[in-house]
């Protein structure tokens, strides 16, 4: 069984194949560039050369065609035909309500993603796009929807009711969401088994920390709060988001620089985060390496994120009383060391010992690792986020019929011996 992962961004297509029968990914890329113009398709299998081609892609339909074309090549492909593909699975970004896990895309549900693509505007419009692309090409295979926000919909009222007029909430659905919720999963279930425990025993932080950051907290194994909201601005310091802010600066600024709404919007989204603060950078990388020679708005940029960083770890601490673990995964979280050093510095009176030799050696992609001292009370793990892994076992499971909520349903990272290709 052979399964399509797409995620379709804005101007790019992600995909990668799996395959169920070995549990291994069998090719894996990205088309760059989708109607804007020079794009292309870099296209990865194990154990070969990564192959690169431009190919104009005025539309997502475009684009999907390549990427079957490309799966199906006798030079480059691993498929001799798409018939070998079983079904393909979709990122979704927002499912509103509406959605408490994945569901087989149907017209009705086609439907109500697109009711609620007015709350992540620059997400749902082109993975709407990327489904309906998809099921042009591939009309006779089963299309599956796994939601960002569907993760956090255990929230508690009181952690999703804004204090605004309750009837905003009622007629337009203006609430927190939460957003990364399959990473969420994927990583909180990880931890469960690093710490020896059933997921419904575990209190962990998780911290998603990438050009998109976002925390979770989760007590006995769901979410119960998670610091992206209504849209995914809310929150950390993001790479071009700037997150939690006063509510009254965009009226501010609206009217100091006679901005309309959606020209704030755009810069609260696409020019605020780090790289609002430093004026060049999103990529943390060249943040720290700017710091080092000097900069010093880099390194105002590192200070604040750190900053933002160890707040939520208190603030979660807080809510959840208990804490059995804090993992930090996506680019930053899994590769950023000083930045994961700088958010843990001075919280050993709240059970939490960085072992900074295990810190600074845990850079990779592809390892987990504990970075806590033995005796740290509270353990720090980093683990590698694998977002397609929990896309394709939700897919299989609903083709098969076995599928439930995931704290009933067993996921093969989640069990002991599992072991990550």
């Amino acid at each position: 069984m052979e399964i399509l992962a797409l995620n379709c961004g804005s101007s790019s297509v992600k995909y990668q194949l799996f395959d169920w029968s070995k549990k291994e990914v069998v090719a894996k890329g990205m088309v760059e560039r989708v109607v804007v113009g020079d794009s292309y398709i870099v296209h990865e299998v194990p154990g070969k050369e990564t192959y690169r081609e431009e190919h104009d892609c005025p539309d997502h339909e475009v684009a999907v065609q390549l990427i079957i074309r490309t799966l199906t090549s006798k030079e480059h492909g691993v498929v001799s035909d798409m018939s070998q593909i079983s079904a393909v699975g979709h990122r979704v970004v927002h499912g509103g309500e509406k959605f408490t896990r994945s569901a087989l895309i149907d017209d009705s549900v086609l439907a109500a993603i697109k009711e609620v693509q007015d709350l992540a505007p620059l997400h749902n419009p082109p993975n709407i796009l990327g489904i309906e692309a998809a099921k042009s090409v591939l009309p006779n295979v089963p299309h599956i929807a796994i939601f960002d926000t569907a993760f956090h919909q255990t929230m508690p009222k009181h952690s999703y009711i804004y204090p605004l007029p309750f009837e905003w909430y009622e007629k337009h659905g203006v609430r927190r969401y939460g957003f990364h919720g399959t990473s969420h999963l994927y990583v909180s279930k990880r931890a469960a088994v690093m710490l020896g425990k059933q997921p419904q025993d575990c209190n962990i932080i998780t911290m998603h920390i990438g050009n998109g950051v976002s925390h979770c907290a989760i007590k006995n194994g769901v979410s119960v709060d998670t610091s992206m909201g209504l849209t995914p601005l809310e929150g950390a310091v993001m790479g071009t988001r700037c997150g939690d802010i006063d509510p009254a600066i965009p009226a501010f600024m609206m009217q100091k620089e006679t901005m309309s709404a959606k020209e704030i919007d755009g810069v609260l989204n696409k020019k605020s985060g780090v790289l609002g603060i430093t004026g060049h950078y999103t990529d943390r990388r060249d943040v720290i390496e700017c710091a080092e020679k000097g900069n010093e708005l880099c390194q105002l940029a590192i200070d604040i994120e750190c900053y933002r960083l160890k707040k939520y770890i208190g603030t979660y601490c807080a809510v959840l009383g208990r804490l059995d673990a804090i993992v930090f995964t996506a680019g930053v979280g899994e590769m950023g060391w000083q930045v994961r050093e700088k958010a843990l510095e001075d919280l050993e009176h709240m059970g939490i010992k960085l072992d900074r030799d295990r810190n600074k050696a845990s850079m990779t992609r592809k390892k987990e690792n504990i970075i806590s001292t033995d005796d740290s009370p509270v353990k720090v793990f980093v683990i590698p986020t694998d977002e397609e892994l929990v896309f394709t076992e939700d897919v299989v499971a609903i083709l098969e019929g076995t599928y439930a909520d995931h704290m009933q349903f067993e996921y093969s990272f989640s069990k002991p011996e599992f072991v990550r290709k």
